[in-house]
């Protein structure tokens, strides 16, 4: 979810152009419904993912890994896990890392190719066994390409080429396969970001992602982004993926925005309209659990923003009323939902999000 300039303008291209299943996953069959690894998401209450994501300061490389394993030995791992209890929720979405090239967890594969950049404490496992305590599912956030704006020593290391992929599939999907031996039943899902068909081009088989993610616990669900309902594109990255990644900017009256607003924004008319550029947004919901087999999701910013410089974050703020419309809409159609909640570098969700997902999960409940 990185809002950057480089993004921002290829998910407009994206929206524009309507994208397509990529043509490796056009080959693949849907997963039955009845045999569907993620079943448990439509049966459970909701999610709640967090951006956990560290640039640590320092002039030289020795000095970030000791502000690294500095910011990490702080996390306030005893209040985060309280405070999702409280929200009753059923699963939890939390960040191996992004594209700032340090990552919340050790990794045999990136420990060798790149030292210095994964902590001491590892932060990943604690938090997975910790919410398995609870009885709740844990699932890692891990980003699928090493393109712009990622370190270019770490470009190097995994060997990224953007016209030939060889040595990057080969070390990216074994540090992927490293994470998941590790973490093994532990893991309860995937949500890899970032795969854009402006980067992949129609070549990558997504099916050679989602083994190595299955290599601990066969029974990870995988989710893959594109940019999903942001960019107005309501089908999976493939057929072969368990659940929809379900990428949302927006909601209005308890509905998705489908769609990427441009650059000037939104605004909201006198009878309560959205508007893009003086255009009414189209609103979306959906109609069903499944497309192309896959099991609807929606992941929904709430007091966050996916594009800051486009959608402020006070914009992502909705009533307890707008929240519960618009996540009982999805249940009735066995839809599932996560929302994206904010946190601080101590591990602390803002008192006043934290207070909201306790009130909405005791109506759940």
């Amino acid at each position: 979810m990185n809002t950057s300039l480089v993004r921002v303008i290829a998910l407009t291209v994206l929206a524009l152009c309507g994208g397509g299943v990529f043509a490796a996953s056009q080959k693949e069959a849907p997963v039955k419904p009845a045999h569907h690894r993620a079943k448990w998401m439509a049966d459970g209450s909701y999610g709640v993912m967090v951006h956990y994501l560290l640039s640590p300061a320092g002039e030289t490389l020795e000095a970030k890994t000791a502000e690294l394993n500095r910011i990490i030995d702080a996390f306030d791992l005893d209040t985060f896990v309280k405070q999702f209890e409280e929200s009753g929720a059923d699963w939890l979405i939390f960040t191996i890392g992004q594209n700032t090239g340090y990552y919340n967890s050790s990794n045999s594969v990136t420990d060798r190719l790149i030292p210095g950049r994964t902590p001491k404490r590892d932060l990943v496992m604690e938090m997975a066994q910790r919410v398995k305590k609870l009885k709740k599912r844990f699932i890692v956030y891990f980003p699928a390409p090493l393109e712009s704006p990622t370190p270019p020593d770490i470009q190097q290391a995994f060997g990224w080429n953007q016209e030939d992929q060889t040595h990057f599939f080969k070390r990216y999907h074994n540090c992927i396969r490293a994470y998941s031996e590790k973490f093994g039943s532990l893991c309860d899902g995937w949500w890899f970001d970032g795969c854009y068909d402006w980067i992949s081009k129609g070549r990558w088989d997504w099916s050679d992602w989602i083994a190595p993610a299955r290599a601990g616990n066969p029974n990870s669900i995988v989710a893959l982004n594109d940019g999903a309902f942001c960019v107005a594109r309501e089908k999976p990255v493939s057929p072969r993926q368990d659940y929809h990644a379900g990428e949302v900017h927006l909601l209005h009256k308890g509905q998705i925005v489908f769609g990427y607003p441009p650059e000037g924004g939104f605004k909201i008319s006198r009878d309560g309209r959205l508007l893009y550029e003086e255009n009414p947004a189209k609103l979306y919901m959906p109609k069903s659990q499944y497309i192309d087999g896959v099991q609807w999701h929606a992941l929904v910013p709430m007091d966050s923003s996916f594009n800051a410089p486009t959608i402020p974050y006070s914009a992502c703020h909705y009533s307890d009323e707008e929240l519960l419309q618009f996540l009982r809409g999805c249940k009735s159609v066995k839809g599932a939902v996560t929302f994206n909640a904010p946190i601080d570098i101590n591990g602390h969700i803002p008192a006043e999000t934290a207070a909201q997902l306790k009130r909405i999960g005791k109506v759940v409940r």
